[in-house]
């Protein structure tokens, strides 16, 4: 006898891995453009890309990050830096790109971190170098490693929104058997982010990210129910305050211009879903489009792109 197919939203798959391509470009056109023709080899339009993006930390760091996720972009930008040696450029997207060969198995981290210190060794005020060692340090590190990393990169850019994301899951995962705990150190490392940030940054959102990241954890530690609707972490007061200021900080600020804005969109998305409120859930979605992130929907176990498309359906009243 075939088992029960499963509820909607829920995946078959350890982990909840969905076989949709989550474009971690996002809404980035240029980024989308560039990257398809840096993945044939021709690096010169990334190299513009680059250069135009300048000192923008948050941008820079979220283009480099999704061209070393190109194939063959080791490669690619290995060829560059042979053309321009000291292109702190390349060597910046070469160290992101090992970074990503080494999480895949496909390179040694030892590799990674070399190539990290090179590349910082060239630009010693870019924090993406040392963003490219956080990301390794979550698969090939310990938390005191990461924990300098992310020093790192907040010495050169004190507000930088992919490092704080990281660092965030990274305390998350801390005593995943102490449950509900309102003041684990996850709750007091994003209050203090969303605190010492300025009024506009999109900070403010990680109260609600360390909220889900626990959860995340506690549904694999089996302490919580894997049901996020039922599920009492999302109810509770402290839960209903830190989604509420999240909301309001969107309502007024709504910052369109943020490279990373469609990945704080898809978590308050999520939480308002979990709190039961359609309406600015359904706002939400709106803003969204089709720019839908693995994280958090995968968090309970389920596939995350159904988990989104069931949940944008439900708040907007669409199939």
């Amino acid at each position: 006898m075939s088992p029960p197919p499963p509820p909607p939203g829920r995946s078959r798959r350890r982990g909840g891995r969905s076989g949709h391509p989550f474009d971690t470009a996002l809404d980035d056109t240029e980024l989308i453009d560039t990257r398809g023709q840096f993945a044939q080899g021709r690096w010169a339009r990334a190299r513009s890309l680059l250069v135009a993006t300048g000192h923008d930390w948050d941008r820079r760091g979220h283009r480099v990050v999704s061209l070393a996720e190109t194939p063959s972009a080791a490669g690619w930008a290995q060829d560059w830096l042979l053309a321009e040696p000291e292109s702190a450029d390349a060597a910046t997207l070469l160290a992101c790109a090992t970074v990503v060969r080494a999480l895949h198995g496909k390179d040694t981290p030892e590799a990674a971190r070399d190539a990290c210190l090179r590349a910082a060794g060239l630009a010693p005020d870019d924090p993406t170098p040392w963003l490219g060692q956080l990301l390794l340090a979550r698969g090939h590190g310990t938390q005191e490693e990461a924990g300098k990393h992310f020093d790192e990169v907040r010495l050169r850019h004190p507000d930088h929104h992919h490092a704080h994301h990281l660092m965030t899951a990274l305390l998350a995962e801390n005593n995943p058997d102490s449950g509900q705990d309102p003041l684990h150190e996850v709750y007091d490392f994003a209050a203090w982010a969303a605190e010492q940030a300025p009024a506009d940054s999109p900070l403010a959102v990680l109260p609600v990210v360390a909220h889900a990241e626990r959860y995340r954890v506690l549904v694999a530690a089996g302490s919580e129910s894997d049901d996020p609707v039922g599920s009492g972490h999302w109810s509770g007061r402290r839960a209903r305050q830190v989604m509420k200021a999240a909301f309001d900080w969107w309502l007024e600020w709504e910052r369109e211009d943020h490279p990373r804005n469609r990945a704080d969109l898809n978590f308050l998305a999520h939480a308002k879903v979990c709190e039961g409120r359609s309406a600015e859930a359904a706002a939400l979605f709106q803003r969204i489009g089709h720019h839908a992130t693995p994280a958090p929907w995968s968090y309970s176990g389920r596939d995350p792109y159904r988990t989104f498309l069931t949940a944008r359906g439900a708040a907007l009243g669409t199939p």
